[in-house]
């Protein structure tokens, strides 16, 4: 029995799991944000603060500590990522380290802060298969709430809204495409009664001269 043991297994071993917790707190870094379950949120979380502590102090131990803890990897924020460095055969060869940004840009955020730099929102839909409750784990604004932000679950609402406007809108166009030749018509129809009058009066003219001769 493990009554009262700190932590959780995750169902891993220990080398499995540190591995995971490495590659969650580099991501978490790159892009401000991940989305992932609340098990593996609550339990990555000391392991995120500890190294954004170590990077606040700012000297050469603890940037090998964090080092040894997370590695120096490249930081790959998309594939078409300008900063990122690649060869004639596209094999990545440089880029920013997750080391330098995480000691020169993301731990200055949190210089008058003692902890609590990470933040755990629930999002209100399930994983696929298993069914495993998500979450998003997130850095905090570190002063101002300027960073990433956070949507729901996808909603086809507002697809469908879209989908009736523009069913609404070809069709008062097709109304007006039609009410245009009707218009036309009505149009022409004085203009044919003109003309005909027109003729008409030289023939009357030339009815009444032949009557008065």
């Amino acid at each position: 029995m493990r009554h009262r043991v700190y932590g959780r297994k995750l169902g891993r071993h220990t080398n499995h799991r540190m591995a995971m917790w490495r590659n969650m707190a580099v991501s978490l870094f790159t892009h401000g944000q991940i989305t992932t379950t609340i098990p593996k949120a609550k339990s990555v979380v000391p392991f995120v603060e500890k190294l954004i502590t170590a990077a606040k102090k700012g000297d050469l131990a603890n940037r090998r500590r964090v080092i040894k803890m997370i590695g120096d990897r490249i930081m790959i924020k998309s594939e078409d990522d300008p900063a990122i460095e690649r060869n004639k055969y596209g094999e990545i060869t440089g880029g920013p380290k997750v080391v330098k940004v995480l000691f020169d840009e993301i731990a200055p955020k949190y210089a008058d802060r003692t902890g609590g730099y990470t933040r755990i929102i629930k999002l209100a839909k399930h994983r696929i298969g298993d069914g495993s409750s998500l979450c998003v784990l997130q850095l905090v604004g570190g002063g101002d709430e300027s960073g990433p932000q956070v949507s729901g679950q996808y909603s086809r609402r507002r697809d469908k809204a879209n989908k009736r406007m523009e069913r609404a809108a070809a069709l008062r166009k097709g109304g007006a495409a039609v009410a245009e030749p009707e218009a036309e018509v009505e149009a022409e129809a004085p203009a044919e009664e003109q003309l005909a009058t027109e003729q008409a009066q030289p023939e009357a003219e030339a009815t009444e001269e032949e009557k008065s001769k």
